[in-house]
């Protein structure tokens, strides 16, 4: 199967309302070869329908846990990252709802933490939709959950006050999440002043 008909194919299934229902054709999906490759490429280099209809069936492929290490091993974190950096280019919603659903797996951690985001993360809570919001304060709770390195960048990068005011005017979800992220912020701290007395 070539590229360009594994793509179709995968396209078709995924935007078939029904696949994010269906584990099995998301494994079938999946598990062909070069599908991920193939998404991110059209998501990098299509028209702006390509890459909403590659962002929308990475997505959905990604719900499915199996998929978010494909998803990163196949390259997926780089453009995501460009896309924050470009927010003129109107992939910012897209790129924060999958790195908030890869953030939730180990690989896509550890892939989104080495692109070492967490300055454009905060810049995005301070400036951006309620919706991109809470996507970004999920995306720093799972990197900063059990990583003092992302924690210290994120006090370093000004977090605390944009997390501050989203716990008070975020979506629920998200002051939940810049609340959690507050206090392992003040936890460090607490440890950053015993261990200087």
């Amino acid at each position: 199967m070539t590229n360009a008909n594994c793509l179709q194919e995968s396209l078709h299934l995924v935007s078939n309302g029904n696949l994010s229902n269906n584990i099995e054709q998301q494994r079938a999906v999946a598990g062909k070869k070069d599908v991920a490759t193939a998404l991110i490429k059209l998501l990098c280099e299509g028209t702006p329908t390509g890459k909403n209809d590659a962002a929308t069936a990475i997505f959905n492929l990604s719900i499915y846990q199996g998929n978010k290490a494909r998803a990163v091993k196949a390259g997926i974190v780089a453009p995501l990252i460009q896309f924050l950096k470009d927010a003129g280019g109107g992939m910012v919603d897209e790129a924060l709802a999958i790195m908030a659903i890869l953030a939730s797996h180990h690989e896509g951690r550890v892939a989104i933490g080495q692109a070492k985001p967490i300055h454009i993360l905060v810049e995005v809570i301070r400036t951006d939709s309620p919706h991109n919001r809470e996507n970004v304060a999920a995306v720093l709770w799972s990197l900063c959950t059990g990583d003092p390195l992302q924690l210290k960048l994120a006090k370093e990068h000004g977090a605390e006050a944009a997390l501050q005011e989203l716990s008070e005017n975020g979506t629920d979800r998200a002051k939940r999440k810049a609340g959690s992220i507050l206090e392992l912020l003040q936890r460090m701290e607490g440890v950053d002043n015993l261990q200087s007395s």
